[in-house]
C-alpha cells in the first residue's frame, strides 16, 4: 500500500486520553483526513463514548464530510454512520439474554475472588453495551492517573481475564483498555471489525491503514497488525496529531 484508501483509529489514547474528549486539533486533522480517505473509528467503548468523546467535539466543518466517518464501537459488533439526521445504525449485533447474564456473574464473581472488585470507583463498574460486557476495575469515569496506577504492568487484568475465560469458554474474554476487560462473542476482536469494514466499504485491506496504541502483541490493537493490516503504532494523541500532520500532504483531495 502507498496511498491508504481507509485510515482507521483507535480510540482512546490514540485518538483522546482515555475516556475524554478530543483536542480541538485532532478534530480538524480527523475532517481534513475525511476529505482525502475514508476514517474509521473502532474501540472495545460504546457508541455514547464515540458520541462524547469524537462526533459533538468535531468542527462545525465536518458536516460536508460527515458521510466519510465510520464508527465501529464494541470492536465493530455495532456499526454507525452520520447522516443528515445525525448517527444511523447500519447493524447492530447482541449477545443473547443467557450469555449475558453468565458473562456477568462471572466476571463479578472472579474478580471478587481475586481481590479486584474495588471499594473506591467512579462510575460502572459493569456495562452492558448489547454485544459487549464490559468490567472497569475503576469505573467508567475513573481519573486517568488512577487507572495508570491500577496495574502498571497488566498482572491483574490478565488474571482476572484468564480466570473469566475459564468459566464461559463458549465467549470470547480479552484484556480491554488500561483497567477493563470485555467479554463478546468468540472471535470479536479489532480484526473481525476490520474485515466488517472491508464488507460494508468494498475497499481491500490491502488499501487500510490502522493508527493504534497498543500494537503489541498483548494489546487489543494487535490482532490487526496480526491480520496484515498496514498500521502506525503511537503512544498518545499528540503522536497521531503529529503523524497525520505528515500523512495528509501526501493524500490529494476528492475531486
Amino acid at each position: 500500500m502507498t496511498t491508504p484508501r481507509l485510515v482507521a483509529f483507535d480510540l482512546d489514547d490514540t485518538l483522546a486520553p482515555s475516556k475524554s474528549a478530543i483536542d480541538p486539533r485532532i478534530g480538524d486533522l480527523l475532517v481534513e483526513l475525511a476529505r482525502r480517505v475514508e476514517v474509521a473509528i473502532i474501540s472495545g467503548g460504546q457508541l455514547a463514548q464515540f458520541t462524547s468523546q469524537v462526533v459533538d467535539r468535531l468542527p462545525d466543518a465536518a458536516a460536508s464530510v460527515s458521510t466519510h466517518f465510520h464508527l465501529m464501537p464494541t470492536c465493530g459488533t455495532q456499526y454507525y454512520r452520520i447522516g443528515a439526521g445525525g448517527i444511523e445504525t447500519v447493524y447492530a449485533l447482541s449477545l443473547t439474554d443467557d450469555e449475558k447474564s453468565r458473562a456477568l456473574a462471572a466476571v463479578e464473581e472472579e474478580a471478587r475472588r481475586l481481590g479486584l472488585w474495588e471499594s473506591e470507583t467512579w462510575g460502572d463498574i459493569l456495562e452492558d453495551r448489547g454485544s459487549q460486557i464490559t468490567f472497569s476495575a475503576l469505573g467508567q469515569r475513573a481519573p486517568l492517573e488512577a487507572k495508570v496506577a491500577w496495574d502498571p504492568t497488566g498482572a491483574k487484568k490478565s488474571a482476572l481475564r484468564a480466570a473469566v475465560a475459564d468459566r464461559i469458554p463458549d465467549l470470547e474474554v480479552r484484556s480491554g483498555g488500561s483497567t477493563s476487560v470485555d467479554i463478546t462473542h468468540r472471535g470479536i476482536d479489532k480484526a473481525y471489525g476490520m474485515n466488517k469494514l472491508v464488507e460494508q466499504t468494498g475497499i481491500p485491506l490491502d488499501d487500510m491503514l490502522f493508527v493504534g496504541d497498543r500494537l503489541d502483541p498483548d494489546g487489543n490493537d494487535y490482532p490487526v497488525l496480526a491480520m496484515g493490516v498496514a498500521c502506525h503504532a503511537v503512544e498518545g494523541w499528540e503522536e497521531t496529531a503529529a503523524y497525520l500532520e505528515a500523512l495528509l500532504p501526501t493524500l490529494p483531495e476528492r475531486a
